[in-house]
């Protein structure tokens, strides 16, 4: 069991890239059904008002910090984690593994065709791994039912949704026990990364943990989102050594 450290109240796994991979790898082999949070600044502050999100991240079996603002805030903590462990790399990290063992997954959620346009390119990118079905994010309850039965049905060894946080987790934390799915991880926008629609910040940006001001100037719209990260700032210093 690894160590965690509490970044207002949401438990983070104190891991690197390397360790997270290696548990999660573990994962597929247990026999237990496993969730894999990655929040951000923006999903710990979210968290802070919505109990049910913050609930499902201290049930969740990995919770690794996907935003080098959680990174800094974890110097103020007993234990802070070694480094940034980005949601979509990890997810890519996890591909290639799952591609040498021949296992499956299954791509849910985003845009109509893009999980689809996802799921080709990882096949390509990721010989070996077996793409075992996909469905976008659009759907009433009636249709989900039959998504859940799907899944179910196909048993695929990982499950990726992207719904966006905090609603991928919420469906993960509800569904997951109604499909025979071994790891499941909300990724966000990562499809349309991967489907090549959407271009993700160049090197110097990930290195220098300004992927969240590349957003902000490639996508204008997100400046309401943004706002919370100087109040995650402010907040995170309030509460130092508490």
């Amino acid at each position: 069991m690894r160590k965690t450290t509490e970044i207002l109240s949401v438990p983070f796994t104190v891991c690197t890239m390397e360790e997270a991979v290696e548990e999660v790898m573990g994962f597929f082999a247990d026999g237990r059904q496993h969730i894999i949070c990655t929040p951000n600044p923006e999903i710990v502050m979210e968290a802070q008002t919505d109990r049910q999100l913050m609930q499902i991240l201290k049930a969740a079996d990995l919770v690794v910090p996907d935003g080098i603002g959680v990174v800094w805030a974890s110097k103020y903590t007993k234990h802070p984690v070694p480094e940034r462990v980005a949601g979509f790399d990890l997810c890519q990290r996890i591909l290639a593994n799952l591609a040498k063992e021949g296992k499956s997954v299954y791509f849910f959620g985003g845009a109509p065709s893009v999980a689809a346009t996802a799921a080709k390119r990882a096949a390509k990118m990721y010989p070996g791994l077996v793409i075992c079905g996909t469905h976008n994010g659009y759907f009433d309850a009636k249709e989900e039912k039959e998504i859940i039965r799907q899944i179910k049905t196909l048993q695929p060894d990982l499950l990726l949704v992207g719904l966006g946080a905090p609603k991928q987790e919420k469906w993960i934390y509800e569904n997951l026990r109604f499909t025979s799915v071994k790891v499941a991880i909300g990724v966000g926008g990562s499809f349309d990364v991967m489907a090549g629609n959407v271009k993700r910040a160049p090197k110097m940006f990930q290195k220098l943990g300004l992927e969240w001001f590349y957003r902000l100037i490639t996508q204008p719209t997100r400046w309401r989102r943004m706002m919370r990260l100087p109040k995650f700032v402010l907040t995170v210093l309030k509460n130092k050594g508490k």
